[in-house]
């Protein structure tokens, strides 16, 4: 017979409770800990044989919704009552495929991200990426117009509704660095060693002369020197300015290259970036402001903000998101792409709800053997502090042209899986690449490969991390994640179950990043998708109650019904209602 045992204690002086070990004669199937406003005592009783009514029409209320079709969709949830079958939960279709084939452990933690552009912007080609595991659909307001923004929006969240997905949209802010325009409308130009091109500041009524490029800064041709070195995307092409006349800077190509609309520039002087006026325009542009209201409208999930410099912004633009998105359930990521950021990194990534190494334009600012260790210094920052973390830029870069990824290129995402990051991303190798889905393979295979051989070699987290509890009750809820991490690996559980309101205890069972997969469950569509980001979060869209053993029973009754779970699996179960966690064998 199973056991239940419940520990009180009082709400007004946090305290450690000891226990006598003659309490514990017998195994413990759960433990059960709540708050009261006095003492009660501890008390040990049979677990209750399941809820009779369970199949019962009323015994179910679940929220039904279109998987996000915009801002104004996502809060006209109707909770509808339907009898508890498969109707009843909400799970992404390739993990239920998953755990159905190879079980718990076959499934992977990092999530992916994939920039969509001119190669995947289709109904067909986003049900491809999916399929192959994308997680999060990211959009770059430095390229296409709003409206084709919009049509891609629309489609991910048809995807969803049709296809069960929970694909989740990001939206990339373009900043107010310096960029070229748009290369006269043509997709991208090839700069040849020794070629010398013109960037100017001029407006160009007809068409752009050859080999000339438009630059977003009214200060460029002031700013550099003869003899400067100019770097395009990170250092993807280099340039040396050969002379300056009037609004235009010739240039000589040092370093040939692809050059791309709407690429980042920068300039070195002796061995140094040149930072001047540009360090002093801000970081949410005009064009910014609009493209949030935007996002606002269109109801994305997350907006990452270009090349912040403060905690001051992202909170700044946090309180706009919560006065104009009604709730304020837009997640705030901070780029962590310049020497700004990386002297405020730690306040950056406390105000944001999670942050993105964006190595690109990061090692266009500081010498690139640094780049590696500033990877892993915001990687750790970011796990200390329990917000995501995504590695992107040039991961498969040469994919963008070949099949096959470089040797180095696959040690390079181990590297970020081995780091533990919550999520990977492909820039140009799906938004303009020959081979889009191929580059989502090589990630996906790659994660799952390092993921397993962590497992197998028992690497456990050396470390201890830091508390960030700021209230008693968090507090409680954060030692409850913890242990339920630890018990999970050392009892060797299936999964862990986490019950969520808002989704924050299923961040702290992830930070702590426990070998079995992370059944989140959540009431609400926009939660469950923002989930997706996290590492070995499977987010599932249920409704649930105070009572965690009516909970259990509809689970486990509508997973078993789905193949997705069996009798005797182990599982662990933690809800941040309750603040309990429970250790059980599905009957």
């Amino acid at each position: 017979m199973s056991q239940s045992i419940q520990f009180s204690a009082p709400s007004r002086t946090p305290h450690l409770l000891h226990l006598p070990q003659s309490r514990f004669h017998r195994p413990l199937s759960s433990f059960s800990f709540r708050r009261f406003s006095k003492y009660t005592p501890i008390r040990a009783s049979s677990s209750p044989s399941p809820s009779p009514d369970l199949d019962s029409s009323s015994s179910s209320q679940v929220l039904l919704s279109p998987n996000g079709t915009g801002a104004s969709d996502e809060r006209s949830v109707v909770a509808t009552a339907i009898s508890t079958d498969t109707v009843g939960i909400e799970v992404d279709t390739v993990t239920e495929a998953e755990l159905k084939e190879n079980g718990f452990r076959s499934t992977r933690r990092t999530k992916l991200i994939c920039t969509i552009g001119p190669a995947t912007c289709g109904f067909e080609q986003l049900e491809t990426l999916a399929e192959g595991g994308m997680n999060v659909a990211r959009l770059n307001m430095c390229h296409g117009t709003r409206d084709w923004h919009r049509d891609v929006i629309r489609s991910v969240r048809r995807l969803n509704e049709e296809k069960g997905f929970a694909v989740a949209i990001m939206m990339d802010t373009e900043g107010s660095e310096i960029h070229m325009g748009d290369l006269g409308g043509e997709s991208s130009a090839k700069a040849e060693d020794g070629e010398t091109w013109t960037f100017t500041v001029r407006a160009f009524d007809s068409s752009r002369p050859e080999r000339t490029i438009s630059v977003s800064y009214d200060g460029f041709a002031e700013d550099v020197r003869v003899g400067d070195e100019l770097l395009v995307d990170g250092g993807m092409v280099r340039f040396e300015v050969i002379e300056k006349i009037g609004p235009d800077v010739k240039c000589k190509c040092t370093d040939p290259g692809l050059l791309l609309p709407r690429a980042n520039l920068t300039f070195w002087r002796d061995g140094s970036l040149v930072r001047e006026r540009n360090a002093m325009l801000p970081t949410i542009s005009s064009k910014d402001w609009l493209d949030i209201d935007f996002g606002i409208a269109e109801g994305v999930d997350f907006i990452a903000v270009s090349f912040v410099k403060s905690a001051e912004v992202i909170n700044h633009l946090k309180s706009y998101l919560a006065a104009r998105s009604r709730g304020g359930d837009i997640g705030v990521i901070a780029k962590i792409e310049s020497i700004d950021s990386l002297t405020n990194l730690e306040e950056i990534i406390l105000a944001s709800d999670g942050a993105m190494v964006a190595r690109g334009d990061l090692g266009a600012q500081i010498p690139l053997e640094q780049v590696p260790a500033a990877q892993q210094r915001i990687v750790q920052v970011c796990r200390a502090l329990n917000k995501p973390v995504i590695v992107a830029s040039q991961l498969l870069e040469s994919m963008i042209e070949y099949p096959t990824p470089t040797r180095a290129e696959v040690a390079d995402v181990s590297e970020a899986v081995r780091q533990r990051s919550d999520a990977l991303m492909l820039s140009g190798e799906s938004a303009m690449g020959q081979f889009p889905d191929k580059a989502l393979a090589v990630l996906r295979s790659v994660s799952l490969r390092i993921e397993r051989w962590w497992r197998e070699e028992k690497r456990y987290e050396a470390t201890p991390l830091q508390a960030i509890g700021s209230t008693f009750s968090d507090k409680i809820s954060e030692e409850i994640c913890n242990s339920a991490a630890k018990m999970a690996n050392n009892l060797g559980v299936d999964a862990v179950f986490v019950y969520t309101t808002n989704g924050h205890m299923a961040t702290l069972v992830s930070r702590c990043r426990p070998d079995c997969p992370i059944f989140a469950f959540t009431t609400t569509t926009s939660v469950r998708r923002r989930l997706n980001l996290q590492w070995g979060l499977i987010p599932f869209r249920l409704s649930f109650s105070d009572d965690m053993e009516s909970n259990l029973n509809k689970t486990f009754s509508l997973l078993k019904s789905r193949g997705m779970i069996k009798s005797g699996d182990l599982v662990i179960a933690v809800s941040d209602m309750l603040q309990s966690i429970q250790v059980m064998n599905v009957p």
